[in-house]
């Protein structure tokens, strides 16, 4: 989440959410940066329970009268999936430098990829739907988990090295992901679309 400090003639420190997610922080003149991160760690649960909140909401607006992907669509991007990931796999382990162990894809409803402590890949197939840069993001994600079993700052500086703008990526996957879960608006067939421009 994107965290921006505005300083006013003002007594008090004062925390808002916009509906775009960003934090905005109100803060005295004199106020300093350690005062303010403070006040930011004091108030991490709130923040990240608010955000959460407002994720759900705008996710349930943005799929109102959406239909549910069918299980013909799941079956579709599945086979897909088993042959575009495994060679996006190898290109980025190979920049990465790490071995990995078996590739499966399944239809997943909380997770969009995972990497077990065999080094063992799972993707979720509906990841064929989002952009292209998502999909690399997930795999670039999984494949640090093997350097850094946890999502601590050496771990993101992992993620950093091959995608600098993985920022941006991982929001949009935030903001977005819920639609993935949807069929497509059109009636075209999943098996003629290319699935990466969605």
């Amino acid at each position: 989440m994107n965290i921006k400090v505005i300083k006013s003639a003002r007594r008090t420190i004062s925390l808002e959410i916009t509906p775009e997610l960003d934090v905005i922080l109100r803060a005295p003149y004199l106020t300093s940066r350690r005062e303010i991160e403070r006040f930011l760690d004091s108030k991490s649960d709130w923040i990240n329970k608010t955000v959460r909140r407002m994720e759900r909401r705008k996710a349930a607006d943005d799929t109102k009268g959406l239909k549910p992907i069918s299980d013909d669509e799941t079956s579709a991007l599945a086979r897909k999936a088993k042959d575009v990931i495994p060679p996006k796999v190898k290109y980025f382990a190979d920049i990465i430098g790490v071995d990995y162990g078996r590739i499966t894809i399944r239809n997943q409803k909380t997770r969009w990829g995972s990497c077990s402590a065999k080094h063992n890949l799972n993707f979720n197939c509906l990841l064929l739907k989002a952009p292209e840069e998502i999909l690399d993001y997930v795999i670039v994600h999984e494949l640090c988990h093997i350097i850094e079993m946890n999502h601590s700052k050496d771990f993101w500086a992992q993620v950093e090295k091959v995608l600098p703008d993985y920022k941006a990526r991982r929001k949009w996957l935030r903001d977005n992901g819920d639609k993935l879960f949807y069929s497509y608006k059109d009636t075209e067939d999943t098996d003629s679309k290319d699935g990466q421009d969605c």
